[in-house]
């Protein structure tokens, strides 16, 4: 863990992942994050002074599609894009228009990405070159009619070398440094939005022959199925909420209503899905968790406005996921700016309600949306890890202004609320009590890095930094 200089431009990174015979390109410097905030917050009850129980409120906000280097990497102190000498070392090779691309300032608040399926993620990686962002997004225009799909990208010039900083997302570079950013945070699946969002519910994404039957599931990274009339409870193995729910320990999905992103199944192209609470969908699977309903559960999937008017009343559940809908997601072409004051809105409620004193926020983007990034993930099993992903730990009792360079996935999330709500107890078929056919316990993963490790929990609870969910940016 590196504490962020906070005045000092990036001058280089170590690690240089640099395809031969490329050139190299400009960056701009990054600039400097604001902070505030003054009011003093009561301290926590001594019986869990200096421990994790401070945190009695854990919030995942996850957003779409974006990489670490993306929306951090020209971000000071952080494993971002290679440089020398203020020039990136970095070229990818453009196969349609020859030569190699440099990554370059991204400034459109509309923007492309690329696709982002299982096959996609394998040849971005390429056994570890980082080099076929361009050409899987060159290669996914033809006969591309939708970009809200994990085959798709958008028309024209690929953007996926493109990145962003403070000038273009304000918000997102304040809290960075105001709290902690991690900087080796990865999609837990190297695929696309639903085993995304399963892995981040359950620690898995599978297909199961028997819906009745939590063994008969085995591992599904590109195609896991969505609930049907038929079969409406598809996903039969163990969701954190079990656990929860055993635990008498509270907990609310909220999500927005409106459109959703990515085909069903990865299919090459559709139109845009609604999204309601109540009906299962690509960023919504715990109504097809079988566990859900048998636990009478069904219910704490609600609408995002529950959220806020949690937040203010300071009824909080002890855990909180909250997904956007299509517009407001980031996930291209949806406006970044949008994303960004959503975020924001979400963040500010917590904050200026009374239970702010006690909560911890971890805000992360669900998969790397076919962007750029330079890191080679890790494997762990045969699921992932997927792509860097931005990370965004924000606590009063986070520490201040660090870069964590942990190996982290969504399966720390589970790790942290297992062990601050259910005494360490784990998605383990040998011991939560419902087993099922998973293939090892991600939490307990030897690379997987501890999110404790963000927080100072004997510090005084800082006070909130309320920002503007209309900041000034260069995004047109």
């Amino acid at each position: 863990m590196t504490r962020r200089p906070r005045t000092t431009p990036i001058l280089g990174i170590a690690l240089a992942l640099v395809v031969a015979g490329c050139g190299s390109s400009t960056m701009t410097p990054a600039l400097s994050p604001s902070s505030g905030a003054t009011t003093a917050l009561p301290l926590p009850s001594p019986s869990v002074a200096g421990t994790i129980h401070v945190i009695q409120h854990v919030i995942v906000i996850m957003q779409e599609n974006r990489s670490f280097d993306t929306y951090f990497g020209t971000y000071p102190g952080a494993d971002g894009i290679p440089m020398a000498n203020g020039q990136p070392t970095v070229r990818v090779p453009d196969p349609a228009r020859g030569g190699c691309d440099a990554p370059f300032h991204l400034t459109t608040d509309s923007d492309s990405g690329g696709p982002h399926g299982q096959s996609n993620a394998t040849a971005d990686i390429n056994a570890g070159a980082m080099n076929g962002f361009i050409g899987q997004a060159e290669h996914a225009r033809s006969g591309c009619a939708a970009t809200f799909n994990p085959s798709c990208a958008g028309t024209g010039t690929p953007d996926v070398m493109g990145y962003m900083d403070q000038r273009e997302i304000p918000n997102y570079w304040s809290w960075a440094g105001d709290y902690v950013l991690q900087d080796h945070m990865f999609e837990p699946n190297a695929s696309w939005s639903l085993p995304s969002h399963l892995f981040m519910v359950s620690g898995w994404s599978a297909k199961c022959s028997n819906p009745n039957d939590p063994m008969s599931c085995t591992t599904a990274l590109q195609n896991p199925g969505l609930p049907t009339a038929k079969n409406p409870d598809p996903y039969a193995w163990t969701d954190l909420t079990y656990l929860l729910h055993q635990h008498n320990v509270s907990w609310g999905y909220y999500l927005s209503d409106g459109t959703q992103p990515d085909c069903n199944d990865d299919a090459m192209v559709c139109n845009q899905g609604k999204q309601t609470a109540k009906v299962p969908s690509i960023w919504n699977p715990l109504p097809g968790f079988g566990d859900v309903k048998t636990d009478g559960q069904t219910g704490n999937v609600q609408t995002v406005d529950h959220f806020l008017t949690a937040a203010e009343d300071g009824t909080l559940p002890a855990v909180s996921w909250v997904v956007p809908n299509g517009k407001v997601s980031e996930h291209p072409p949806a406006l970044v700016s949008a994303g960004q004051s959503y975020v924001t809105s979400l963040i500010d409620a917590v904050m200026q309600g009374p239970e702010w004193s006690s909560t911890a926020i971890f805000l992360a983007w669900d998969d790397w949306g076919g962007f750029y990034d330079h890191v080679t993930p890790p494997t762990v099993d045969g699921s992932g890890y997927g792509l860097r992903v931005p990370g965004l730990v924000i606590s009063p009792f986070a520490r201040e202004g660090y870069i964590d360079h942990q190996t982290l996935s969504f399966d720390a999330y589970l790790k942290f609320i297992e062990d601050d709500f259910l005494g360490g107890a784990r998605l383990d078929p040998a011991t939560d009590g419902r087993p099922d056919a998973r293939p090892d316990v991600r939490e307990n993963a030897s690379v997987l890095g501890n999110l404790t490790a963000d927080f100072n929990f004997s510090q005084p609870p800082r006070p909130a930094t309320i920002l503007s969910t209309t900041p000034q940016t260069d995004l047109r």
